[in-house]
């Protein structure tokens, strides 16, 4: 049976390295790519949204990095207990207009015993910002590895 490791129970330092995993994944904004960490039977909460299923979290991210452009997300580990982890993010992107956007948000997950993430539960609030206020400053895909976290950037 395939795994997407780190499996849990989580330790810090695997639970991190989820965390991480799971950033790099949206950070390159293709749907397939993640909706392959969910289970076939995912649940999601995502703001007032609902998807059920690999099919629908696909079409979801789709539409999503379609009204989202220029996306960049951080996440951070929160807390974790055995199958499961508090994440907080933050991401910056800007609509076709040019209007910029920091998202931020709190994420609950559970995994089953092979590492794919049965439930997604997300709290996101966005706040517009000026093009001068933004903080996320790489080239689209994966955050380098010496940029700062939300807690060194006082996110």
């Amino acid at each position: 049976m395939e795994t997407k490791p780190p499996l849990p129970p989580f330790t810090e330092e695997s639970a991190r390295q989820k965390v991480r995993l799971a950033e790099d994944a949206w950070n390159s904004r293709d749907p397939e790519r993640v909706a392959l960490v969910y289970t076939e039977d995912t649940q999601w909460r995502n703001r007032a949204e609902f998807p059920v299923g690999r099919d629908q979290v696909r079409e979801f991210l789709t539409q999503k990095w379609a009204r989202e452009l220029d996306y960049r997300l951080i996440k951070e580990l929160w807390a974790f207990s055995g199958n499961r982890l508090a994440v907080r993010f933050a991401y910056e992107w800007h609509d076709d207009s040019g209007h910029w956007f920091r998202s931020y948000g709190n994420e609950n997950w559970q995994f089953n015993e092979q590492g794919f993430m049965v439930r997604r539960l997300a709290s996101i609030n966005d706040l517009p910002i000026q093009i001068n206020d933004r903080k996320f400053f790489w080239p689209l895909g994966r955050r380098p590895d010496g940029h700062p976290g939300l807690s060194e950037l006082g996110l």
